[in-house]
């Protein structure tokens, strides 16, 4: 049975400030798709928040940047966009750059993260949600579920595994986009995906059988609105079990904090904590930035479940570290590394305060 998993996600408003979704646009959004799964348009969904970022998990057989799914996804965004401006919640609305649809959400701000898939006997989906970061925060991941042997030893002993995995690496700033076939090009890949402000990995495939593994919201706001207006809060989507990586496997990079970009008016670096659901309302200079993890088995499209697979003692230690890390870059206040460099600030205040003092710079 061929079935589309769609995760479609957008911050329409924070409560209170940026720090979490209020329950009452929730609602709104499960009426939404309840509607539309009683019509017959969506199999099933699960809604959810991540931060102030509303997450719409979607199954259905019409494919890829669906017109009528996208649609979907849009007028529910908008009518709580609507909800929360009587509300008066904070930037309400603030992910949605255009004020008509198109055809699909694709360039209008909200994040998307799509696979088609042809449902195997045991189907088995991880969907990662993330607040306060950017959209190369799953590069590390990424990395260490499909290429690195040290996290995942089915790369070593599994033999549906061993052949690797092709991942697809989109230029968020060039618009272009390039594939590496791992492991004899990891090291290429490598000089991209360490630079996760402009490179993000959209989608992972199977070299034994060349099937989507997994696929990532690569939209960059600031590049799309041409300023400074939110970050990214990006979704990835990734398939376990068979040929792909044990669940072990894809959450294990998660047992230790790493830093990314995003955090206070997404112009610092802050670790990514992995919380429950429940914890994911970032608070602390807007932070520290933050992921959850949902398990769901697929079955005739069905989403059975979630699981909360960060609601686990065995991430208290990379809970530990992220408010040490935390605590360890707010020292050094508006200095790098905890402050972004430069070319990273140009969709904030840098632009004006440049043409300030222009006829103060002058010649060595």
């Amino acid at each position: 049975m061929k079935v589309t998993l769609s995760v479609i996600k957008a911050d329409i408003g924070g409560y209170v400030g940026h720090s979490s979704s209020h329950p009452d646009i929730l609602v709104l959004a499960r009426e939404s798709l309840e509607k539309a799964k009683k019509q017959g348009l969506l199999i099933d969904y699960h809604v959810t928040a991540c931060g102030d970022d509303l997450q719409l998990i979607m199954t259905h057989q019409q494919g890829e940047l669906n017109e009528r799914i996208h649609r979907l996804a849009w007028d529910t965004l908008k009518a709580g966009t609507e909800l929360a401006k009587k509300l008066k919640l904070y930037g309400a609305g603030q992910d949605l750059l255009a004020d008509a649809f198109s055809g699909n959400v694709k360039g209008m701000g909200p994040g998307v993260a799509e696979m088609e898939i042809e449902e195997r006997p045991s189907e088995p989906v991880i969907i990662f949600m993330a607040d306060k970061t950017a959209a190369g925060a799953w590069n590390l991941p990424l990395y260490k579920m499909f290429a690195d042997p040290f996290n995942t030893i089915g790369l070593v002993i599994a033999p549906n595994m061993h052949t690797g995995f092709t991942f697809e690496v989109h230029d968020v700033k060039g618009h272009k986009k390039m594939s590496f076939n791992c492991p004899e090009e990891i090291y290429d890949m490598l000089i991209f995906l360490g630079a996760p402000g402009r490179f993000a990995v959209k989608h992972v495939y199977s070299r034994q059988n060349n099937e989507i593994a997994a696929v990532s919201s690569t939209e960059r706001l600031s590049f799309l609105a041409g300023r400074y207006v939110g970050k990214d809060d990006p979704v990835c989507v990734v398939r376990c079990q068979g040929t792909f990586p044990a669940v072990g496997e894809v959450l294990e990079p998660f047992a230790h904090s790493f830093i990314v970009e995003g955090w206070m008016r997404g112009s610092h670096h802050g670790p990514l904590m992995p919380v429950a659901v429940r914890e994911a309302n970032p608070s602390r200079f807007d932070g520290p930035p933050r992921v959850i993890c949902l398990g769901f088995q697929l079955s005739d499209g069905k989403l059975i479940g979630p699981r909360d697979m960060f609601d686990d003692p065995a991430f208290d230690e990379a809970r530990r570290q992220a408010n040490q890390i935390a605590y360890n870059l707010r020292q050094h206040g508006p200095f790098e590394p905890h402050r972004l460099p430069l070319d990273e600030m140009e969709y904030t205040t840098m632009p004006q305060i440049m043409k300030r003092l222009e006829g103060r710079m002058t010649e060595l």
